[in-house]
């Protein structure tokens, strides 16, 4: 498969911003594609260069996400009590203090204990914290390198945190380990829990030890090998159809208008 670097993606909005019917669709060359089961998760193998579906980008507020179980799994926003869900600023910031994302062709399998942790799986994408110093668009394919990684224990689920910069980032050449972000982290540490849902039921793993680039590459690694073993499956709880061809198993030109 091409990497994502060559391909180009278009945003399709459907719906009201900040409405429970709107939707952000992705099309590739062959249409509207999956950005969880058709964008390819490397942009560069060679260089471990991975590409971010980017679904909030920092400053903002609404909690957005991935629709894992609706046809081609458009970004929408999360909801609480049946109303969009929205995040508090955290003084002095707004929102989101970086880019969130999720890389493509992961899962954290909830049949699956991890080891490290102790705790399943959170069923979701591997999720991205993009800490480089643009703006990124919701909808977005950004290519970018691991440096870490950190493991929540939500609600008694692993949710790994991949701390990531944009390769385009000016500081990205000196970005190249978890050790070169500590003060990033500093701030990290003090806003993830209150950007998170259920703060009492978070805690971090490992005692808030975040591990570094080559542990981060080996969750990547096993979350891909879940999802591959998700796109198989004959009727899984989750959507995974796929437009291109070598991303999956199954086609459909299902689209959710």
């Amino acid at each position: 498969m091409a990497s994502g670097d060559t391909i180009k993606y278009e945003k399709i909005e459907r719906g009201s911003l900040y409405g429970l019917d709107y939707r952000i669709f992705i099309s590739g060359p062959v249409g509207v594609i999956s950005p969880w089961h058709d964008v390819p998760l490397f942009a560069d193998e060679a260089n471990k260069i991975y590409n971010m579906i980017v679904e909030i980008p920092r400053w903002t507020n609404a909690k957005m996400e991935m629709a894992t179980a609706e046809p081609m799994n458009p970004i929408k926003q999360d909801t609480k009590k049946g109303f969009p869900r929205f995040v508090h600023n955290i003084f002095p910031h707004k929102g989101y203090i970086w880019n969130y994302g999720a890389l493509p062709q992961t899962w954290e399998n909830p049949n699956h204990i991890v080891p490290d942790t102790g705790a399943k799986g959170d069923n979701d994408p591997i999720d991205v914290i993009e800490i480089g110093s643009k703006v990124q668009q919701r909808g977005s394919v950004v290519q970018v390198k691991i440096v870490g990684t950190l493991a929540l224990i939500d609600e008694g689920e692993t949710d790994w945190k991949l701390v990531a910069i944009d390769v385009k980032d000016p500081q990205a050449d000196h970005v190249n380990s978890i050790g070169d972000v500590e003060n990033d982290l500093i701030i990290l540490n003090l806003a993830l829990p209150c950007l998170l849902s259920g703060l009492l039921q978070n805690k971090f793993a490992f005692n808030g030890e975040y591990k570094d680039s080559d542990y981060a590459h080996n969750v990547i690694a096993k979350t891909h090998e879940f999802w591959k073993s998700l796109i198989k499956e004959v009727s899984p709880n989750l959507n995974t159809y796929v437009r291109v061809p070598d991303a999956g198993t199954v086609n459909s030109d299902e689209v959710q208008k």
